[in-house]
């Protein structure tokens, strides 16, 4: 290498560790999202699922997938069985962006993937909350971060047969988000609604969350982590080109954002005669979603204009499965899953290489896959260990019956 080669190979390689650990800060936001929509009660125990999912992903990706993932032959469907990241001499590099692109460090590499799987993992566990077994949760973390995840990541970033149909998904609509809200779906489906939730004769009962200023800082430090997840999907900031291609992703993602608020805030005023701030948040949320298959093709204008149809979406998104008597505490299903859908079919909107063909054919694909491997891995873990609490211990809340402490331990009536 010459000392220009070195430059941008230090500079690319720090770029993506960096936006890896703005994804990693994700973390947080879901963990706090989530701690902020859960009743007290269950607050310690989603917390310990957060941050015990983390460290499985991390695991799991490290032992099996990120092999499974980008060691595979290009345009299959059955990916390639190994362990680890391949050589140990610290000094393996990847290419960034082409053959003629300047390397960054294979680390550097699955570190910034690693931090994408646990959140795909993250989405599942907001949407279980309040009701599912610890340890069933984390048993299914280990098959999803180990195996289904990088499965379907194969097919589309690690250059499987998706990635050969035309598939375009830039930072994860389909790929994290879809994937994990479909995960998600099958968990709830064979879970079921928490107790209270909905009445015999079809009647909705609200369950408030316990802490709505928590959930709002989290939904504020996963927009901030979300410029990492946009951002260094970009791969490289070396030259001028991907420079002011990062510039401009990180622009729309902002507005997306910012376009998902607006258009929640306006249609919870117009649907429910109230400024909902759950409603608000989610629509921050479907904003980022909607733009992160495409956030560098679009103007800003047409970002906020796709985040704000994501922002519009995920209400209506809501308030149908609630109908359906599909429940899901925060709503995880909603922003990743059926915004998650919208954004990958906006893609051909401003991408001209992307067609309306292959987008519906990864979106079938994901998750049917995704949707189809879970239901299986969360039956067999019913038949097994069982995945819900009793009755008694939901009445109780979670945090004391699995974890035998309480988050918010000064609303509790103790004896001298």
């Amino acid at each position: 290498m010459n000392e220009l080669t070195e430059l941008s190979y230090a500079l690319d390689t720090f770029y993506l560790l960096i936006c890896g650990v703005l994804v990693m800060w994700m973390a947080a936001g879901f963990a706090m999202l989530e701690a902020g929509l859960v009743r007290a009660k269950n607050t310690a125990e989603i917390l310990t699922k957060n941050i015990a999912l983390f460290a499985i992903a991390g695991t799991l990706y490290l032992l099996v997938g990120y092999h499974l993932m980008y060691a595979s032959p290009d345009g299959g469907v059955l990916p390639h069985l190994g362990v680890l990241l391949g050589g140990e001499n610290g000094v393996d590099t990847v290419l960034a962006g082409g053959v003629d692109a300047p390397y960054y460090a294979q680390r550097a590499d699955y570190f910034f993937q690693v931090v994408f799987v646990a959140t795909a993992m993250s989405i599942v566990s907001g949407a279980v909350a309040e009701r599912m077994k610890l340890w069933a949760f984390l048993a299914f973390a280990v098959v999803m971060t180990g195996l289904i995840y990088p499965v379907s990541g194969y097919w589309t970033w690690g250059g499987g047969w998706l990635a050969a149909a035309g598939f375009s998904d830039y930072a994860g609509s389909g790929i994290v988000h879809m994937a994990g809200a479909a995960a998600a779906l099958a968990g709830v489906l064979i879970l079921g609604p928490r107790k209270g939730k909905y009445g015999r004769d079809g009647s909705i009962y609200a369950i408030p969350g316990a802490n709505l200023p928590l959930a709002t800082l989290g939904t504020f430090i996963l927009w901030m982590g979300w410029f990492g997840f946009n951002g260094g999907s970009e791969l490289k900031v070396s030259d001028i080109g991907s420079a002011n291609s990062v510039a401009q992703v990180l622009v729309n993602t902002n507005a997306a954002a910012a376009g998902g608020v607006v258009a929640a805030l306006t249609v919870a005023k117009l649907w429910f005669r109230k400024a909902d701030l759950t409603m608000t948040l989610n629509g921050a949320l479907a904003g980022l979603v909607a733009i992160t298959a495409e956030p560098l093709a679009p103007s800003a204008a047409g970002a906020a204009l796709i985040g704000a149809v994501g922002g519009a979406i995920v209400i209506a998104a809501i308030v149908a499965l609630d109908k359906l008597r599909v429940d899901d505490p925060v709503g995880a299903i909603s922003v990743h899953g059926v915004v998650g859908i919208w954004g990958l079919l906006a893609v051909p909107l401003s991408n001209a290489d992307a067609t309306f063909g292959a987008q519906l054919l990864g979106i079938v694909g994901i998750f049917a896959w995704v949707f189809g491997a879970s239901l299986i891995v969360w039956l067999m873990l019913k038949a097994a260990m069982g995945i819900r609490v009793s009755e008694e211990e939901e009445y109780e809340g979670v945090d004391l019956t699995e974890c035998g402490m309480e988050a918010y331990p000064e609303f509790s009536v103790t004896g001298k």
